[in-house]
């Protein structure tokens, strides 16, 4: 492998580390009194403001101070990824958690990198699928399967919760796959830009039926603060644009196999910060997982 090739498996490993994380602070402000829908608009309005101002005044926005793009199928394209990448799938993430378990929605959502390589080889059918991927690709998922569920080898069926995490794990399968078609005419910043536009815009119909934004004072507190700029600098703004830039050089399904790895970030993240416990499902299921990933990524 390249070195530049290690370089953008780096960054991959760094943004679903720092993707393992938010769930840590996410759960912080929902006991802060926010709601997910409430964290998720914040967090990428935050990302979008602080992206625009960016774009105006330093050179990173050159080339994509543009507003609208080259045609309207690109901009259709735009709103898909919006949607996909964004509120719905958001959405349909938390909204799973109410009907289900929290592991079954691991446990389905995680299992996107096996979906999205069937998508990309079912559109792009000159991408021959090989075996190592395949045989990888499982062996990540079973090492996924032993941090998630961590000995506790019960699962509570439900389908509408099931269902619903199925349809978040369908979203980001999509949002790796358009991706990969715009990634081919604009850059990163751009596509990240449309990106948390369109995630703010169609979310704007959920509050039409659901309860309003949170008050001020819930807002204003240090800790929300704190949390949410790290989550709209970081984990929004910093994450989507190196996440966007590594599919662009590496491919969607060698970039998003990286989401097994989030259960592992996730886990050492609260252990750390909540004084969770780590088990040795939690160890055999990382090997498991980085074996995957290693020969799924050879050549």
């Amino acid at each position: 492998m390249k070195s530049s090739g290690i370089a953008y498996h780096l960054v991959a490993f760094l943004v679903v580390a720092i993707w393992g994380s938010t769930f840590v602070f996410t759960k912080m402000l929902l006991t802060a009194g926010l709601s997910p829908a409430d964290i998720f608009t914040l967090r990428f309005l935050v990302a979008y403001v602080l992206l625009a101002l960016l774009i105006v005044a330093t050179p990173l926005g050159a080339g994509s101070r543009r507003w609208l793009c080259h045609s309207w199928r690109d901009e259709l394209m735009m709103i898909g990824l919006g949607l996909t990448g964004g509120s719905i799938y958001f959405l349909t993430e938390n909204a799973a958690m109410l009907f289900t378990t929290a592991t079954n929605t691991s446990l389905i959502v995680c299992s996107c990198p096996l979906f999205t390589m069937l998508i990309v080889r079912l559109v792009y059918r000159e991408e021959s699928t090989r075996v190592g991927e395949v045989i990888g690709s499982l062996i990540s998922l079973t090492g996924m399967a032993l941090v998630v569920l961590n000995g506790h080898f019960v699962l509570h069926l439900s389908p509408l919760g099931d269902l619903l995490a199925f349809s978040a794990c369908m979203c980001w399968a999509v949002y790796s796959l358009i991706i990969k078609q715009v990634s081919e005419t604009y850059s990163p910043v751009f596509v990240t830009r449309k990106v948390f536009f369109y995630g703010l815009i169609t979310m704007l119909p959920y509050y039409l039926f659901a309860s309003p934004l949170p008050s001020w004072g819930i807002v204003m507190q240090r800790s929300v603060i704190a949390n949410l700029l790290f989550l709209g600098c970081v984990a929004s703004l910093a994450c989507f644009v190196l996440w966007n830039w590594v599919i662009k050089h590496l491919g969607p399904v060698a970039t998003t196999n990286w989401v097994y790895f989030n259960p592992i970030t996730t886990i050492v993240f609260a252990a750390w910060l909540l004084g969770e416990r780590i088990t040795p499902y939690f160890l055999l299921g990382t090997i498991f997982i980085l074996s995957g990933m290693y020969i799924a990524a050879r050549k």
